[in-house]
């Protein structure tokens, strides 16, 4: 039994690192690496490092990409779900400034190949997962299907909706438990979806009643998380299930570390989110949230994305208690 589900992309990252990201018309020197990604891989490596059995539902090219995610999964004991497709395995360019921030441009390969009945293929796989993850990095009527199955057998329901300019609906929201945005994210979806112009940058300043009231009109019936980077993260419940939380809505702060690449930060506090929703179901949602928090800011410490995640027994050493 896999207690986390992660559907989603698995890219084969390719990185410079710069002083500053490449302006338009600019040429500029870097240093390069390449390593595995894609934000439902990340994400599946996250979940399963943080203490979770996890599988991994996904497409993939028959290519040195392929035979490279197979290779990982395995290291990390992640039960792979592999869907195989004719286009090659998904890629991303990634670029880091001296910050730690980044620009991306993705090639979605086989990621775009992957089928709703392929993520249906196995009944007890859903059957036995508490929660299931997922990204929009694959076809969203794929991530749709995923998400009605898993509810359908009584799992909790998460989605990341990311990348920002990805196509949502309401329908594909009002499927999702907890909805997982960055500020960008949330700008985004409250233009789509309620009407609401609202500066991504100015997402993180808003007072708590004012943001709480926004996230309410984006998901009426479901738990919204915000995270805010450097500041943290945002939650917000409907009145009515608070997920054991004594109020509807709060803040948690980050923790204070020396961040140098936060290019899988956001993988990293979902794939830890639900690792802990997975293996605490009787905890308040906020300890979730703060443990997720913990284990995001740890993995900014080290170069990279899926190779960034810690382990779990790293985390509770940094951050006992």
């Amino acid at each position: 039994m896999n207690p986390v589900i992660v559907v989603g992309s698995f890219n084969v990252d390719h990185v410079w690192r710069c002083a500053e990201l490449p302006a338009v018309g600019a040429t500029i020197a870097g240093q390069y690496a390449t390593g595995p990604g894609g934000k439902g891989f990340n994400q599946a490596v996250a979940a399963a490092r943080a203490g979770a059995r996890t599988a991994f539902v996904c497409a993939l090219g028959d290519d040195a990409g392929g035979a490279l995610a197979r290779q990982l999964a395995a290291a990390d004991r992640i039960d792979l779900r592999a869907e195989a497709s004719e286009q090659p395995t998904g890629t991303a360019g990634i670029y880091v400034d001296a910050r730690g921030r980044n620009s991306i441009v993705i090639g979605p390969g086989a990621n775009g190949a992957l089928s709703a009945a392929h993520v249906g293929a196995d009944p007890a796989l859903l059957a036995g997962a508490r929660v299931l993850l997922a990204q929009l990095e694959s076809p969203v009527d794929t991530i749709e299907a995923a998400l009605a199955l898993a509810r359908q057998a009584g799992a909790t329901t998460v989605l990341n909706p990311a990348p920002a300019n990805a196509s949502t609906s309401i329908s594909l929201l009002r499927l999702a438990d907890v909805l997982t945005p960055n500020e960008t994210e949330f700008a985004a979806l409250l233009s789509r979806h309620v009407g609401e112009r609202v500066d991504a940058e100015a997402v993180a300043a808003l007072d708590g009643a004012s943001l709480h009231g926004l996230c309410r009109k984006l998901l009426p019936h479901g738990t919204v998380v915000v995270t805010l980077g450097s500041v943290g993260a945002f939650v917000s419940h409907p009145d009515e299930a608070t997920r054991g939380d004594a109020q509807p809505y709060y803040r948690v702060g980050a923790e204070s570390v020396s961040a140098s690449d936060t290019t899988g930060a956001g993988d990293a506090f979902n794939g830890a989110l639900v690792a802990s929703l997975a293996n605490n179901a009787g905890a308040a949602f906020a300890s979730h949230v703060r443990f997720a928090n913990r284990y995001a800011a740890l993995s900014t410490e080290r170069p990279g994305a899926a190779v960034a995640m810690p382990q779990l027994a790293e985390v509770q050493e940094r951050f006992p208690g």
